[in-house]
């Protein structure tokens, strides 16, 4: 696993998009050489390789928001060539579009584009195939004992057995007690706390996680210090938890955990950083998106009776109330015989027209203003409305700490988690902003903006 802004990702993903990236240059180079054009003049004189890797990258997008780089099990031989297919097309179609408005600057050879893409889309498919084989059957894990069986320790198992690409595997895990089940999924169970050193001596792992639900009087801290010392990683399972899954486990979670993390922010550095990143792209995005604005209202305001903008409270800073806005999406009268609900599935309230805007996230462009008035940020938690902030903070331990940062318009929960309208739901979105707010930088912001565009794409995510 490696790190990259604050998030950890596979070494298998940066390694397949670093072969695909070598591969597809590769055909689009030869392919330069098979053409009809003085190909050394080409690629060294008339910045050819500079074409050839805007190319490049614009398949890699195409394959990115295609979820190639996410999900490496291959369902289907057929719709893996499609979706190769779809982002080889896209580049066609751009390389169209700036040959039309004579961009010659990133312009390819036609024959060289052809001979190319029609490469790629032979190697490529076969490439993954075989990267995928190579992957599932002799990836070099990285093995894992675990002592205890908490919550985050079974969630950790389950995930690892899941996406082999992570690197780990579970050896076993080690606990005492009558009530201990034998296996944890097909992870078994290799002894008592008491048998760590014969099991460290025959299993050889490469970590120890530890995961236990009462740790006072049987965590052997003298023998897991010795471990350390002689070499031997140990480590936290809810600190495993956030690895493999992005997210903070909240049944694992201690208000010490938080307190002495020399992570967590936010800090002020990264505080003033934000808003005034926030402050400069709702600015300049606003200048941009003003005619589909424009065009939005008139729509909103011929489509359905009632006002064109929808107000409405919501909780944000240190949970101060302010009113959000966002173009309409459902009817006037709403909530006029319920009273305040959450949104769900389907909601028949919602407009034919609110479907759409939802669906491409162009309700949520009058946020941008409440950006201009420091209300809210680009990328933090969602903000939540009173009535069910103070169910919320009830039931749920730690939904107070998500307002300690600006909500915002885009978030990590929103990228990460399909949109759902129970209190499970709920919890499992706390707890991806509970790792936002532990993490929050400029480049996890960076990271959660250029997602959500695919988001934006696709129609997932909240509403």
């Amino acid at each position: 696993m490696i790190r990259l802004f604050k998030v950890s990702v596979p070494s298998a993903a940066l390694a397949l998009i670093l072969s695909e990236s070598i591969l597809l240059f590769s055909c689009y180079a030869v392919a330069v050489y098979l053409s009809e054009i003085s190909a050394d003049v080409f690629l060294f004189d008339d910045n050819g390789l500079w074409k050839i890797a805007s190319v490049v990258l614009i398949v890699l997008m195409g394959l990115y928001f295609l979820d190639f780089y996410e999900d490496y099990r291959i369902t289907s031989r057929i719709a893996l060539i499609q979706q190769y297919c779809v982002a080889l097309g896209v580049v066609f179609l751009i390389q169209a579009l700036l040959n039309y408005g004579h961009w010659n600057a990133l312009i390819l050879p036609k024959w060289a584009m052809v001979y190319g893409s029609t490469s790629a889309l032979l190697i490529l498919p076969l490439w993954r195939i075989a990267f995928t084989k190579m992957l599932w059957n002799s990836i070099g894990a990285r093995k894992l004992l675990f002592i205890g069986s908490s919550h985050a320790v079974r969630e950790v198992i389950g995930r690892i057995g899941e996406r082999p690409e992570l690197g780990l595997a579970a050896l076993g895990f080690l606990d005492s007690g009558s009530e201990v089940p034998a296996k944890l999924g097909p992870t078994p169970r290799l002894g008592g706390i008491e048998d760590l050193d014969s099991v460290v001596e025959s299993r050889k792992p490469d970590a120890i996680i530890v995961g236990m639900s009462e740790r006072r009087g049987k965590l052997p801290v003298q023998r897991l210090l010795e471990l350390r010392l002689s070499g031997l990683y140990v480590e936290q399972a809810a600190l495993t938890y956030e690895t493999v899954f992005h997210r903070v486990s909240t049944q694992d979670l201690r208000p010490s955990d938080l307190i002495f993390s020399n992570e967590l922010a936010p800090r002020r550095q990264n505080i003033l950083i934000q808003s005034a990143i926030s402050f400069v792209l709702a600015a300049a995005t606003l200048v941009v998106a003003m005619p589909v604005m424009v065009i939005v209202a008139l729509v909103v305001k011929f489509s359905s009776p009632g006002p064109v903008l929808f107000r409405q409270k919501r909780v944000g800073l240190n949970g101060e109330e302010f009113t959000i806005y966002k173009f309409r999406s459902m009817r006037q009268d709403a909530e006029a015989k319920s009273g305040p609900i959450w949104a769900s599935k389907d909601d028949p309230r919602v407009t034919p027209v609110g479907a759409l805007l939802r669906k491409l996230r162009l309700d949520e462009l009058p946020q941008l203003f409440n950006v201009i008035k420091r209300e809210m940020s680009i990328v933090g938690p969602r903000p939540e409305r009173p009535e069910f902030v103070a169910v919320l903070q009830e039931k749920i331990p730690y939904y107070r700490q998500r307002h300690c940062v600006k909500p915002g318009i885009t978030g990590w929960a929103q990228i990460n988690y399909r949109y759902g309208d129970t209190i499970e739901d709920t919890l499992v979105k706390l707890e991806y902003d509970l790792y936002y707010i532990k993490h929050q930088a400029w480049s996890l912001d960076a990271f959660i903006i250029f997602h959500t565009v695919k988001t934006m794409l696709f129609g997932r995510g909240a509403r």
